[in-house]
C-alpha cells in the first residue's frame, strides 16, 4: 500500500518528537484515524469529547514545555476544540491542532456540519492556520505549524480535507535549497539583554533598600537563579498563580500569591518596597503592584511586547529569564540581612498562622479549606497538581504549600472551568511514575471532569500503543 498523506503526517510528527496525540474520531478525519493503526511510537489518546482532548494537549504543553497536539473532525468537532485551544494560547503554550474538512472538490458549497474552519480558527490560531490543499504541501505546513508554535509559544492549526488525507503522499517535494529542519535539530536561540542595560538594572537594585521580587510562569527555568537573587538582594518574593511551584512556599521569605487571591504578606511587601524586580510575569492586576513612582522597577521577559505592560519599568530587559539572571547576578552587591527581610519573614509567619486558623475552623460538615491544608503535609515533591477554576483555585492558592520540584497546571489567563482532570491525564502520560492530583469543584466535575473519569476507565482499550490503565486511580470526595 502506498504511503498516504495521513501516513506522512504521523511520520513527520515523529520527527518533531511527538509521542502522543489527544483527540476524538469523526468522519472528517477517517483517513488520519486509519493511519494511526499503521504508525508506531505515537499513541492516540482518545478523550470523551474534543474539548477534553484540547485541554489534554494544553496540559501537556504546560507541564512539559513541549508542543501538545490535538486532533478533531470537521464542523462541530473543530468547534469543540476552541476552549482548550484558547486556554493554551492565553497562557502562551505551544499547541498544534489538526482538523478535518470536506473534500477539496466540495469546498465552497453548503454541506451538513461543514463550517469555514479557517475563519473559525483565525483568532485562536492567527499566527498560522492553513488548509493543506495538495499532498505536496504537507511537509511544509507541518514544519511551519510546529516551528511557529514552538518559537512563539502559541496555537497553530492545519486543516486536512478528507480526500487529501487519503491521497498518495509526496514525501520529497523536490526542493533543492536544503533540508527543512524538524524538532531533532531545531533549537531556539537564547536571548540576552545588552550589557549596558544589565548594568543599569544592577545599579537600581544595588541602590535600593527594600527590594521585592515578583515571579511568573516565565521564571520556571530560572528557579536557581531567582533563589540566588533573593538571597543576594535580601528580598522577599511573591508569585503569580502560574508560578506557584517555581520556588517552595516553605521558604521563610516566600510571601505566596499576589492579587485577587493574594496574601497580606504580599500586599505589605508591594506597599512598602522601593524597588521591584519582575521576572517572567504579565501579572494582570496593576492595583496590587506598588503605586506608580513609589518603586524603581526592573522587568525581565522574553516577550518585548509585555515589558512595562502593567508597571512602568525603569529598565526593561528582553531576554530568557535564566540567561539574563546569570549575567545580572555577578553585577549585584550582596546586601546584609536587615529590618526589611526580617519584616517580610515575620509577615510570612503570620500569614501561615492565619491560614492554618482558617483551615481548622469548625464547619457544618467538612471545612473545604482543610483538605487543601492537610494535602501539603502528605504530598511529596514529585507530585503533579492540576487545579480547576472556582473555589478550588482559591483554596489551592492560599492553603497549599507548594514544594520545589512539584509541577502544576491551571487555566491562568482564560480561567475556564473544566480542564483539571484533562490536565492530570496529560500529566500521567507525560510522567508515568509521578503521582498526579486534580483539585476539582462540583461544577467543573459535572461540566467536563466526568468525561475525564470515563477516559481513565477506558484508557488502554482505545487504540493506544500500550496499556496505560495501570497508571491511573480515581478518588472522589
Amino acid at each position: 500500500m502506498a504511503e498516504t498523506v495521513a501516513d506522512f503526517l504521523f511520520g513527520r510528527l515523529k520527527e518533531w518528537g511527538v509521542q502522543r496525540i489527544f483527540g476524538y474520531p469523526g468522519d472528517g478525519i477517517n483517513g488520519i484515524v486509519s493511519a494511526l493503526g499503521r504508525i508506531e511510537d505515537i499513541a492516540f489518546i482518545q478523550g470523551r469529547h474534543e474539548e477534553e482532548a484540547a485541554f489534554m494537549a494544553s496540559g501537556h504543553a504546560k507541564l512539559t514545555g513541549d508542543v501538545g497536539v490535538c486532533l478533531a473532525t470537521s464542523g462541530p468537532g473543530a468547534i469543540h476544540l476552541l476552549n482548550g485551544l484558547y486556554d493554551a494560547k492565553l497562557d502562551r503554550k505551544p499547541v498544534v491542532a489538526i482538523v478535518g474538512q470536506q473534500a477539496r472538490a466540495s469546498l465552497g458549497g453548503h454541506f451538513q456540519q461543514e463550517i469555514d474552519i479557517s475563519a473559525l480558527f483565525k483568532d485562536v490560531a492567527g499566527d498560522f492556520v492553513q488548509v493543506c490543499t495538495a499532498p505536496a504541501q504537507a511537509r511544509h505546513l507541518i514544519d511551519r505549524a510546529f516551528r511557529i508554535a514552538k518559537s512563539q509559544r502559541t496555537v497553530t492549526a492545519i486543516i486536512f480535507p478528507n480526500d487529501v488525507q487519503e491521497a498518495d503522499a509526496v514525501t520529497d517535494p523536490g526542493h533543492t535549497h536544503g533540508t527543512i529542519h524538524t524538532g531533532t535539530d531545531f533549537n531556539e536561540p537564547i536571548i540576552i539583554p545588552h550589557a549596558e542595560d544589565l548594568r543599569r538594572a544592577a545599579d537600581i537594585l544595588n541602590a535600593a533598600e527594600r527590594v521585592a521580587i515578583l515571579i511568573g510562569a516565565g521564571a520556571w527555568s530560572a528557579s536557581d537563579q531567582v533563589l540566588v537573587a533573593t538571597e543576594k538582594l535580601q528580598a522577599g518574593f511573591a508569585k503569580a498563580l502560574l508560578a506557584k511551584a517555581v520556588l517552595s512556599d516553605e521558604l521563610p521569605y516566600s510571601t505566596g500569591q499576589i492579587g485577587l487571591l493574594g496574601t497580606t504578606a504580599s500586599y505589605k511587601m508591594m506597599r512598602d518596597c522601593d524597588a521591584l524586580l519582575m521576572i517572567g510575569s504579565t501579572f494582570p492586576y496593576s492595583e496590587y503592584l506598588p503605586k506608580e513612582g513609589q518603586a524603581k522597577a526592573v522587568q525581565i521577559d522574553i516577550d518585548p511586547t509585555v515589558l512595562s505592560l502593567r508597571y512602568p519599568s525603569d529598565v526593561a530587559l528582553q531576554g530568557d529569564a535564566a540567561a539574563t539572571l546569570d549575567r545580572l547576578l555577578p553585577l549585584l552587591t550582596a546586601k546584609k540581612r536587615g529590618d526589611w527581610r526580617e519584616t517580610i519573614e515575620k509577615n510570612v509567619c503570620e500569614m501561615w498562622r492565619e491560614e492554618e486558623g482558617k483551615a481548622q475552623m469548625t464547619a457544618e460538615g467538612l471545612n473545604p479549606e482543610l483538605p487543601f491544608w492537610e494535602f501539603s503535609k502528605l504530598c511529596g515533591e514529585d507530585a503533579v497538581i492540576t487545579v480547576d477554576t472556582g473555589m478550588s483555585t482559591t483554596f489551592y492558592a492560599r492553603a497549599v504549600k507548594a514544594k520545589r520540584g512539584m509541577n502544576t497546571a491551571i487555566s491562568g489567563t482564560l480561567a475556564t472551568m473544566g480542564p483539571a482532570v484533562a490536565y492530570a491525564l496529560a500529566a500521567k502520560f507525560a510522567f508515568p511514575d509521578r503521582p498526579a492530583f486534580a483539585f476539582v469543584g462540583d461544577g467543573a466535575m459535572q461540566m467536563l471532569g466526568m468525561n475525564g473519569v470515563i477516559t481513565v476507565a477506558n484508557t488502554g482499550r482505545n487504540g493506544v500503543t500500550r496499556d496505560w490503565s495501570s497508571l491511573f486511580s480515581t478518588t472522589a470526595i
